[in-house]
């Protein structure tokens, strides 16, 4: 059968558009290979990301069967399996890698020995070279008699060019996403990407507040080598992070050891309740957390208490800043009055506590530790606490 791939290169410069998704696009370009002539049985992507935890994503292709996707953390490349695949030597050195699966110089590949189990009789691994000179890698197999021909291989390199162009773009607009969510939030960085980019652009949002921070982290810092701080820190911040967004909740800001985040509510009447019984349920989550943490300092085992202050009410949330610098963040008079709320944590010696209108909301088992005079609030604020830290600080 003859090879032409000529419209599988139109459609890839053409950007795939009727597959959009990553898994279907991989999905159309291999069956339209196979169409055109060239007898594939595995093909597979692997591609770098930048992410704090993730090193790589990989996508592996056989007819018939589903996409698989999966990641590899930053651990994978410390290992000898990775460094001795095709796969990482492709990616180090830009250089094609060929291995016909009956030729006794092929079994130096570890791989050689699962694509013989599996009937493979051919496989070839390339680099995906973006512009910015980084390559990633594309392999792929077949189990054809006597493996891919020359012409089955030109074509196969042929379509390489325009391939790597499509992908490029697909993975920035990944990494663009991924990039904002990492550093502002999801849902900020949906509005961004979405063009919500001007200086003033902000919206009303009815939302619960979660402010906290650490208790005696200034005295902490004054007798801690730096690098021992930001350790604690990043342990003390994934206490609360993981809880915070497993209860619909998005982190906005760090600032020292405050955190910011805000638990969107529905327009829809009736949801305010759950939202902050979800809440309360983050903060108990990591009060465990930052109870259990531990961290060893010469012969003293160090142990950490912090403070974490719940309101609810309208916020104003966009984009706020000076000139071309902006920051993706929230305001308004609920912001503040949770960040005086917060304040009282240490002097009330509690962990957590609540406005008036989060408490009223909550059924959460909430004591009224009084009324206090708040800054800038022309009211003095009834503030609540829990019945359960009543009782513990009792013990």
């Amino acid at each position: 059968m003859a090879v032409d791939v000529s419209d599988v290169r139109e459609w890839l410069i053409d950007g795939g558009r009727s597959s959009p998704v990553p898994g279907d696009m991989i999905d159309e370009l291999c069956r339209r290979l196979i169409d055109a002539g060239i007898p594939l049985f595995r093909v597979a992507f692997y591609i770098r990301t930048l992410h704090p935890d993730i090193f790589g994503r990989n996508f592996i292709w056989k007819p018939g069967e589903p996409i698989q996707i999966g990641t590899a953390d930053h651990s994978i490349t410390e290992t000898p399996q990775f460094h001795a695949s095709p796969i990482s030597i492709v990616a180090r050195e830009g250089r094609e890698i060929r291995a016909r699966v009956s030729d006794p110089d092929s079994s130096r590949w570890p791989v050689v020995e699962d694509l013989r189990a599996e009937g493979v009789t051919d496989y070839i691994a390339r680099p995906i070279r973006y512009i910015d000179g980084s390559a990633h890698t594309t392999s792929w197999s077949t189990r054809q008699e006597g493996g891919f021909t020359d012409e089955q291989l030109d074509a196969l390199r042929s379509i390489l060019a325009p391939l790597a162009r499509l992908i490029e773009v697909v993975s920035l607009q990944r990494k663009a996403a991924t990039l904002l969510d990492v550093y502002v939030g999801n849902r900020a960085g949906e509005k961004i990407l979405g063009g919500q980019i001007r200086r003033g652009h902000t919206e009303s949002m009815n939302a619960a507040i979660w402010l906290s921070d650490l208790r005696g982290f200034t005295a902490l810092s004054d007798r801690l080598p730096p690098e021992t701080v930001v350790d604690i820190l990043n342990n003390y911040f994934d206490c609360q992070v993981a809880a915070i967004k497993e209860h619909g909740g998005e982190v906005l800001k760090y600032m020292g050891d405050g955190l910011l985040a805000v638990f969107p509510i529905d327009e829809y009447v009736g949801d305010s309740p759950e939202v902050c019984a979800h809440v309360l349920e983050a903060a108990r989550q990591t009060r465990s957390g930052v109870e259990a943490m531990q961290y060893r300092i010469g012969d003293t085992i160090e142990r950490f208490r912090f403070g974490v202050a719940l309101h609810v009410g309208p916020i104003l949330y966009g984009n706020i800043g000076g000139g071309s610098r902006l920051d993706f963040t929230c305001i308004g008079p609920a912001v503040n009055l949770a960040a005086r709320l917060e304040k009282l944590t240490g002097r009330l010696r509690r962990t957590i506590v609540a406005s008036e209108g989060f408490a009223g909301i909550c059924s959460g088992g909430w004591c009224d530790l009084g009324e206090f005079p708040i800054a800038g609030f022309a009211k003095a604020q009834r503030v609540y606490g829990l019945f359960d830290e009543e009782a513990a600080e009792a013990a």
